[in-house]
């Protein structure tokens, strides 16, 4: 029998108070790995340190692909690079990007589900969106430990409230106790493995690289009349999933409120293309009714005066829309 001797941790904006919290708390005879993914850039740099200094009693390593896991050592996603661990090493993806990300919270935690199961203790910090989430629920799922930062303590509380929706934690406290918690966790027997859902194996494949096909993916999930951001193929709703989640075919993964998050983007980006187009127009419509005026010709001019008085309606209603989008009104309360 093991203990739970894989402690997996995803965190984003606001994460890194609570993460320094958690490893300054965890003893120097830890009997488990610890392997974390921070959203950073692809070319990020000083965040290894940032870690080290935090971790005080524990070696802090980059992880690289064929790397040995030792217990009591903790392992930090490398830039541009899925995080994932499989039969006693490290192994680092190239695989599509989740939710917009790599490395993506998700890979990590359904790799160490798959592998390791019961042993495996899955922790979700502070974030926007919800990356973390469908991988906090595939731990649970394999018969893991769901712990979640209480929102109310994490300065970006979305991927702990989606973390929460998504699957039923096992502890969901301030950061500064997880430390502790973790300690005491890591020293409990695991139970038994527990079956493992097909899709939570194909996911870890994508995320390693391996090339996902349409006859692979309609096994997993539906077609939907979306279309994905990232390759301009068509998205499909995968069918076990929580929470709402999508694929391409090349592999490109989102959950539903970061999809929505980069539509509300093009959108935007949309507008401003037509808002541009159209006081363009509405300019050399002007002109040309000055033209008009000065050559004589009066009912050419009205003609373009009217385009231009429309075109200038059409850009005002556009700038109205847009201000509205940036600034939404919030749902009316209804009355008892």
């Amino acid at each position: 029998m093991h203990n739970r001797d894989i402690i997996v941790i995803g965190g984003s904006a606001g994460a890194s108070a609570p993460l320094k919290d958690i490893l300054g708390r965890l003893p120097a005879d830890l009997p488990a790995a610890v392997f974390i993914v921070l959203h950073i850039p692809a070319h990020g740099i000083g965040i290894l340190s940032t870690v080290a200094s935090a971790a005080g009693k524990l070696p802090v390593r980059q992880a690289a692909s064929g790397m040995v896991i030792e217990n009591g050592h903790v392992y930090l996603a490398a830039p541009d690079h899925h995080l994932m661990i499989h039969d006693g090493h490290i192994m680092l993806g190239r695989g599509p990007r989740e939710n917009l990300v790599r490395p993506a919270i998700d890979p990590l935690f359904r790799s160490a589900a798959l592998h390791y199961g019961p042993r495996v203790i899955g922790v979700v910090l502070s974030g926007l969106l919800s990356d973390g989430a469908a991988g906090l629920n595939a731990v649970k799922r394999c018969g893991g430990i769901a712990l979640v930062q209480d929102p109310q303590d994490a300065i970006s509380d979305e991927m702990p409230l989606r973390a929460l929706e998504t699957t039923t934690v096992d502890l969901c406290i301030p950061g500064a106790r997880l430390g502790d918690v973790l300690s005491d966790l890591v020293r409990e027997r695991a139970g038994a493995m527990l079956p493992i859902p097909p899709e939570i194996a194909l996911e870890v494949k994508i995320a390693a690289g391996d090339r996902i096909g349409s006859d692979t993916l309609t096994d997993v999930a539906d077609p939907a009349p979306l279309t994905c951001p990232a390759c301009g193929g068509v998205l499909s709703e995968l069918k076990a999933s929580y929470p709402l989640r999508f694929r391409c075919q090349v592999g490109h993964a989102y959950t539903a409120d970061a999809l929505a998050k980069d539509q509300e983007g093009r959108v935007d980006e949309a507008l401003r293309v037509a808002l541009r187009i159209i006081e363009e127009r509405a300019e050399l419509v002007h002109r040309m009714a000055l033209d008009g005026r000065q050559s004589g010709r009066a009912a050419v001019a009205e003609m373009y005066e009217r385009r231009a008085v429309e075109y200038r309606e059409y850009a005002d209603m556009i700038r109205r829309v847009m201000l509205q989008s940036l600034d939404p009104k919030p749902p009316a309360r209804k009355e008892p």
